[in-house]
């Protein structure tokens, strides 16, 4: 049965969608099954891969809100080894008004992951940069929660937030959700600031924080426009290595 890891942090610009990106290959490199399943209405993660979101007439969307639909007839197997994707568009935006008149909504995804989780040793659920409903479902489709996160004083401080909403979710719908750590992304070490919030997050969460910090690079920007992860990208770059290291401790808790 796959473990399912929401990579979650209500702040836009954090990393999420790169780290969604990035880490499902590094897994797939390390022959993990991996299903990447993006619930961002930007849809970003998707055409990351080379998938044009505004071409797509089944999404993660339909899978919501159309029950009977066969998820594995949305999905985008194989596009590469070991990698497949429940792709988004824009039409998942407007899924936040429409979910909260289902009954349960909250576990929508998570009865569409049942069919097929066993097919995968890893979903990635890249959650879009809200505390929404199209998140709580993500939460509580999870096992584990991947919390990308900044070294910035305002990152750090909107934690208690995130930390909140998934008591919520254990204590209402998901009761075995755990927080599987901190990835420190979009890391400056010439920065004495982003030094200091790193120690302090070290301090704050000891070895919640996964040991390699991913350090700010144009290449992942760059990998992204070219439509493909950076370990393909540049397959040498410290960046790739950064998520080969980062999926390694992910495989060892």
């Amino acid at each position: 049965m796959a473990r399912i890891i929401a990579v979650s942090n209500q702040k836009g610009g954090v990393g999420k969608t790169t780290t969604a990106i990035n880490l499902g290959a590094a897994l797939a490199e390390k022959n993990q099954r991996t299903l990447l399943v993006d619930m961002d209405p930007q849809a970003a993660l998707t055409a990351a891969y080379g998938i044009d979101p505004g071409t797509l007439e089944k999404t993660i969307y339909q899978v919501l809100l159309a029950q009977e639909l066969d998820v594995d007839s949305v999905i985008h197997h194989d596009i590469r080894p070991n990698l497949s994707i429940l792709p988004a568009n824009i039409d998942l935006a407007g899924a936040e008004v429409e979910l909260i008149a289902h009954v349960g909504w909250e576990y929508l995804l998570k009865e569409a992951l049942l069919s097929i989780q066993d097919e995968y040793d890893f979903i990635l659920i890249d959650c879009g940069p809200s505390l929404g409903l199209l998140t709580i479902n993500s939460l509580t489709a999870a096992n584990e929660v991947l919390v990308p996160l900044l070294c910035e004083f305002l990152a750090l401080r909107g934690m208690g937030i995130l930390f909140d909403t998934i008591r919520r979710v254990r204590k209402k719908t998901n009761p075995q959700l755990r927080v599987l750590g901190i990835a420190i992304t979009l890391f400056d070490g010439r920065t004495l600031h982003s030094r200091e919030v790193l120690e302090e997050i070290r301090s704050m969460f000891g070895d919640n924080v996964f040991k390699t910090p991913i350090r700010k690079s144009i290449r992942f920007a760059e990998s992204a426009a070219a439509q493909m992860p950076l370990s393909e990208y540049s397959p040498q770059h410290s960046g790739a290595d950064a998520y080969r290291t980062l999926a390694e401790e992910i495989l060892a808790r």
